[in-house]
């Protein structure tokens, strides 16, 4: 049993909890029992269920102690758990099965007053699946395949428990900022008690709605509410500061402050110095950015205002990891920019081209997103619209998923290493790598601070606007102020925080939330919600709906009619918390905001909270920490990173040979030694031909450059058109990353012993995220070949695992073995592989694609050129064989072809033979099929 008795003399919490420890083990001992059941069934007026999670993980952690945990299983049989994440602690913290008995019963009586659509057993049945579904994505973002591995694995942080009581029930899981213990989650669990049995009203009434998920007048405290949401509107619409005091007094306001942890602290230590004499508003913005919402998940007009405003104020919007039109690369006639000054890579996916990367001041890789860490971005199929779909290289109609770059980074050293490609591919743009606020982050930044990173960002868990289901923001992710104090600390005390500038975001709402944010180490701020909230946005929270009413987070061409947003309300904005901002700093003696990095000495606890039953236990010591370091040691961005980029084979050689084609669009030809020490050969070459000659780059064939020897990581990373590069020798990983037009050859030295067709050739992850060009591999790709491809065409004897993973476009050629899980994720694009073993079934994940045959004559005549060109540029004998046995091996080819993609194709080739032009059958074929994929964006 997990209830306890709250009337009884001497009872407790603590007492039910010893008893039911003691008699688990006693029944496990003795009676060799190995399936506990834990239930608070009996509920009565004299007995409350001990909570459900303290119950489990109290046993779990016992049990351990007393080393008989492995011989049994422990099932949950409670009222209490109902949604996901409740389901998700519970296993986590050991429970093998789970009985939500109440849920079933809710359900049960719903259906038997008609007020639901289905009966109970479906009902039921859909419950069932929605709580699976939504493990099995808790599972997915946290990197787990089994069930098995995540029971017990307690993958989780506390906010808000103490140290002993953590120790005791919760043992192992971090909590940084103390808290109540249980003596006040037995006072809660009471006083949950007592409002039930000792409620006089009709039984018929319903119960309270919470108000979590959206508003409610007397549900739970939401910082954008209707009141704060027309104040900041109002003043940003007027130009109006006193009004937007108002806003900022209703989210400041003591009765709030226990929404947010920043909201605990407060200001002492005051030196007040004239307002006059402080940093002005203008150089203050120049710190401001907004946040990564990509073209897709929110409206052209809401992300291009966003630009238009941060460009106004020197200050930086951000792309989102969704590309942008190249169009916004042109100024307006009126003078305004729309290019976004953040060009987000996350790792290289959907539209990173050398176009893309040299129009930035600022790129920025995203390891994880703050709102949602261990999912990357996702776009529902009705919501990928023609255009949408042009900017990403996709197809419309067609869902796209995009996790976090695992693909391609492994590691620190990874990571530095795409650090080092982006810095070659725009050498005057900061490279900011974007992490997650979470326990650890600090060890983390450090890492991405030696990896030569020029600005980290440490993203909140508040937020995830445009396309993400609620369910994915919830309960994820945790608050800024926790890794960024971290950060600023750990970065400190290695003598590495002079050499990075320190961001963060999620949520910020007023100049208060700034000045905290810099007391706490951050340089520059980063807004999202609250300055579409200043374009009109109204929280109706159905941004992954495509049914936004006001035309921010939507696509639908009808709704984004109704957009009325104006830059310079976000212009007005920005002003007023730059001016509050500064109005703070002169209360606390600061001139300038490099000299407020830091400074923790100048927060302490607000005495609402010192007083509140529960805030009063919290300890706010380990995020106002400051580390003891010598006084030479910068506590702000002084030192700029060293690239190293002098020492490239571009800097040093290729500019200078191929300054004809540069200067003049000449044809050049020339033969060049390479190692593996040269990395990212081509790409400062290829960025120079970009700021030049736009994406077209120059003609086919401009630059000839014959490299001999074994290349370096990333050889020819977003090459753009014009260039070929050809390798006599080997390359390693991330060969021909992000390739934007060019060509690349690879083929082994002609002294080489090995059979060609038989060994590796190239590394890992080549061509991840590529959008266009030629490629012709002779020899064996490693792993992950042609991961995220949107465009290439390439020919290779044979690849390792994962191959074509996560592809939306372009026509990949396999000649030989492929390694297992290939196609996974594949939602564009089509794979052609021989399949002389009549096994590659067996290694291709089919969830998403189908396997067929070779029956175009068209199709078969591509194919055919694509293997001859392999011939002609290689010298393969395989590709040679093939061509001259062409009619024996044609047979042999399987067609991979992902089943939207394909179902979207047929429809665009039905409708342009009925006459219309592409462009108009591939609106129509997106609009045909927009009915069917409800199973795609449920995907």
């Amino acid at each position: 049993s997990m209830l306890f008795a709250i009337n009884q003399e001497g009872s407790s919490i603590e007492k039910a909890m010893e008893a039911l420890c003691l008699t688990a083990l006693k029944k496990i001992k003795e009676e060799k029992v190995n399936i506990i059941i834990l239930s608070d069934r009996g509920i009565d007026k004299n007995n409350a269920p001990i909570p459900a999670l303290l119950a489990v993980a109290g046993l779990h952690h016992y049990l351990i102690r007393e080393k008989v945990r492995t011989q049994v299983s422990l099932i949950v049989e409670s009222g209490e758990p109902r949604e996901v994440h409740h389901f998700a602690l519970l296993i986590g913290y050991g429970a093998s099965a789970i009985n939500p008995y109440l849920a079933f019963e809710t359900l049960h009586d719903l259906a038997g007053r008609k007020l639901l659509s289905v009966d109970y057993p479906t009902a039921a049945q859909n419950y069932l699946k929605a709580g699976v579904k939504g493990i099995i994505k808790v599972l997915s973002k946290m990197g787990i395949s089994t069930i098995q591995s995540y029971q017990g694995a307690q993958i989780f942080e506390a906010v808000g428990l103490n140290e002993d009581f953590i120790n005791k029930y919760f043992t192992w899981t971090a909590s940084r900022i103390g808290g109540i213990g249980l003596n006040v989650v037995a006072r809660e669990a009471i006083l949950r008690h007592h409002k039930a049995f000792n409620n006089e009203t009709s039984k018929e009434e319903t119960l309270e709605a919470g108000g979590i998920f959206q508003w409610r007048k007397d549900g739970e405290y939401h910082l954008f509410n209707p009141e704060s949401i027309h104040k900041v509107q109002e003043a940003c619409r007027r130009n109006d500061y006193g009004l937007y005091k108002e806003y900022s007094c209703l989210i400041n306001e003591d009765s709030q402050c226990l929404s947010t942890i920043r909201g605990s602290l407060e200001f002492q230590n005051f030196n007040p110095i004239p307002l006059e004499e402080v940093e002005s508003v203008e150089s203050i913005c120049r710190r401001f950015k907004t946040g990564a919402m990509s073209y897709g998940s929110i409206s052209e007009e809401a992300h291009s205002a966003l630009a238009i405003a941060m460009n106004r104020i020197k200050g930086k919007s951000n792309t989102g990891e969704g590309g942008e039109d190249p169009k916004r690369f042109q100024p307006d006639a009126n003078g305004d920019s729309r290019c976004s000054a953040i060009k987000q890579v996350a790792s290289g996916r959907f539209g990173v081209t050398s176009e893309y990367l040299v129009n930035a001041r600022e790129i920025q890789i995203k390891m994880a997103q703050g709102a949602k860490p261990g999912e990357g971005g996702q776009l529902p199929g009705r919501k990928v619209y023609p255009w949408v779909a042009k900017v990403r290289h996709s197809t419309p109609g067609v869902g796209l998923i995009s996790p976090p770059p695992h693909h391609d980074i492994y590691s620190i050293e990874d990571l530095a290493e795409l650090i080092h490609d982006l810095k070659n591919a725009n050498r005057n743009a900061r490279i900011s790598v974007k992490l997650v606020s979470e326990v650890g982050v600090g060890t983390i930044a450090a890492g991405v601070a030696k990896g030569r990173a020029d600005l980290i960002l440490i993203s909140g868990y508040d937020g995830g606007t445009g396309a993400s289901p609620r369910t994915s923001i919830r309960h994820a992710g945790l608050p800024w102020e926790l890794g960024l104090a971290e950060t600023h600390q750990t970065l400190l005390l290695n003598d590495l925080r002079s050499r990075v500038v320190l961001e963060t975001d999620g949520k910020l709402m007023s100049g208060r939330d700034l000045a905290i944010a810099a007391l706490l180490g951050a340089e520059e701020y980063g807004f999202a919600t609250l300055p579409l909230v200043a374009l009109g946005c109204v929280m109706m929270r159905v941004c992954n709906l495509d049914t936004c009413p006001v035309g921010i987070a939507t696509q639908n061409p009808e709704l984004r009619k109704k957009f009325t947003g104006d830059p310079e309300n976000v212009v007005n904005l920005m002003g007023f918390i730059a001016e509050e901002l500064r109005e703070i700093m002169a209360s606390l003696g600061f001139r300038t905001l490099n000299e407020m990095i830091g400074r923790t000495d100048k927060l302490t606890p607000k005495k609402a909270v010192l007083k509140h039953w529960k805030a009063q236990y919290l300890d706010f010591e380990k995020i106002l920490y400051q580390p003891a370091v010598e006084a030479q040691v910068g506590k702000y961005n002084q030192i700029e990173q060293n690239h190293h980029l002098k020492e490239s084979l571009d800097e040093q050689k290729l500019l200078e040979i191929c300054a004809p084609a540069l200067t003049n669009g000449e044809k050049v030809e020339a033969t060049v030694s390479v190692n593996n020490i040269n990395r990212v050969v081509g790409t400062i070459l290829g960025s120079e031909i970009t700021k030049r000659y736009g994406s077209a780059g120059l003609p086919e064939d401009t630059i000839r450059l014959h490299f001999k020897g074994s290349a370096g990581q990333s050889f020819g990373a977003f090459v753009p058109p014009g260039i070929t590069q050809i390798l006599e020798g080997d390359a390693n990983d991330y060969f021909g990353k992000g390739l934007s037009g060019g060509k690349m050859i690879v083929y082994p030295s002609v002294k080489s012993p090995f059979t060609a067709d038989g060994n590796m050739i190239i590394g890992n992850v080549a061509f991840y995220g590529a959008t266009g060009g030629e490629a012709y591999i002779y020899g064996i790709a490693g792993e992950r070949f042609c991961v995220r491809n949107s465009g290439v065409r390439a020919v290779v004897e044979g690849i390792g695992d994962h191959g074509c993973e996560y592809m939306t476009g372009g026509r990949v050629v396999i000649l030989g073995q492929t390694g297992r899980n290939f196609a996974a994720g594949m939602s564009g694009g089509i794979a052609y592989v021989i399949d002389e073993t009549n096994d590659f079934a067996t290694r291709c994940n089919k969830e998403m694609v189908a396997l067929e045959k070779l029956t175009d004559p068209a199709e078969c005549e591509d194919i055919k050129n694509m293997v001859a060109k392999h011939a002609a540029y290689t010298k393969s004998s395989r590709a040679k064989e093939i061509i001259s046995n062409w009619e024996s091996y044609l047979p042999k080819f399987i067609k991979v072809i992902p089943h939207d993609y394909k179902r979207v194709l047929q429809t665009i080739k039905s409708l342009e033979d009925e006459g219309m032009t592409p462009a108009e059958a591939f609106m129509a074929a997106f609009e045909a099929n927009k009915n069917d994929l409800k199973r795609v964006s449920g995907n």
